[in-house]
């Protein structure tokens, strides 16, 4: 009787063996947010009480009611969120995604290649921060702020305006059009932003949220397409591929006019479902932490694009590659898109990707 002797390859067990606990970790994120989102939308009575003082004090707030503090959150949260990918990022140099290849076999260009990325301290950002902020706070100070919920007399009011009543109070059809604020000597800017009277619902505020990101996400991609594809435009975003491993500064180096258009393509996705501000609130440290961990050049073992089901998120491995390669992964978070653009790109072909060298 022969015996059949079965040799297991320990790199492939050990490999399977990594993948099965990477899948499990993620059970935990998975379940926390899963359940946060569920209770959320189908039991909003948990959350109003919490939700409905926090929009109370909130608007009690000065620096709340001022007219950049969108702008002044963003700064902090990505203050915050930036540095800790950072610190992760040279701490664990197992994790890069990113690591170059030397174009020659040369001992020079492999030290090259081994090298670890320059990353500059916070203290030589400062001018980087200033520019980054500056356009921001301006657009701040000279548009009208418009939210759902307020009347249009008292945004009328807040831009320096007399007060304009409608029919039903609310604004209507300039809702999405931008209104200079009324200069005067009594409004020499516009300082403050007229808030809506109510608090929302858990449930509008995550569906809102969701709502919003898929379309951010979706205007973000076509455009996207447009800043590699079209001659001018590809101009513009170049600064943004202008480096060697991806990390977590690659995030704010942009353009000013491509860091504009993704300030407002974010205001346009909220305006245009008439999220409410608090919405708009929550919206920014989610927005902050996706635009980080894309740009953060590691392999995260709770990385969104792990944590969401179904292969929905595109995640920093492949944000990597459309660095590294100059084209394709066009999608900023999710990929749904890309899954489409790719199809067709087999069908038709094509290379229009930016030189990032």
């Amino acid at each position: 009787m022969r015996m059949k002797i079965c040799h297991s390859n320990p790199s492939s067990a050990a490999h399977r063996e990594a993948a099965a606990h990477a899948r499990a970790s993620v059970l935990i994120p998975r379940f926390i947010l899963g359940t946060i989102i569920s209770t959320a939308v189908l039991l909003p009575s948990l959350y109003d009480p919490l939700i409905s003082t926090l929009y109370a004090f909130l608007c009690d707030s000065t620096f709340y009611n001022f007219s950049v503090f969108e702008t002044i959150e963003i700064l902090l949260f990505y203050a915050v969120i930036e540095p800790l990918y950072t610190v992760k990022f040279i701490r664990n140099p197992s994790l890069r995604t990113d690591i170059r290849r030397p174009k020659s076999r040369s001992s020079e260009s492999d030290a090259i290649y081994r090298k670890r990325p320059r990353m500059r301290r916070p203290s030589r950002r400062l001018l980087e921060i200033a520019s980054s902020i500056a356009p921001q706070i301006l657009l701040d100070l000279i548009l009208v702020k418009k939210f759902a919920g307020v009347s249009l007399a008292d945004i009328t009011r807040s831009g320096g305006y007399e007060p304009i009543e409608t029919n039903d109070g609310h604004v209507s059809s300039s809702f999405l059009l931008p209104t200079m604020h009324n200069f005067s000597l009594s409004s020499p800017l516009q300082l403050r932003r007229a808030l809506p009277a109510n608090a929302p619902s858990s449930r509008r505020i995550v569906l809102e949220l969701i709502i919003s990101f898929f379309i951010y996400d979706t205007l973000f991609f076509f455009i996207h397409i447009a800043f590699h594809r079209v001659p001018v435009l590809r101009r513009i975003h170049r600064p943004h591929h202008r480096h060697g491993e991806m990390n977590p500064q690659v995030t704010n180096r942009l353009s000013v006019v491509e860091r504009v258009s993704l300030i407002l393509l974010a205001n346009f996705s909220l305006n245009i479902i008439r999220s409410h501000v608090l919405t708009r609130t929550a919206f920014v440290p989610v927005f902050v932490y996706l635009l980080v961990e894309v740009h953060c050049g590691l392999d995260l073992e709770w990385g969104y694009d792990k944590v969401l089901p179904c292969g929905w998120g595109a995640g920093s491995k492949k944000h990597a590659v459309h660095h590294r390669e100059g084209e394709g992964s066009y999608q900023p978070f999710f990929c749904w898109w890309d899954d489409a653009w790719e199809s067709l790109e087999k069908n038709f072909g094509g290379n229009h990707g930016i030189d990032s060298s």
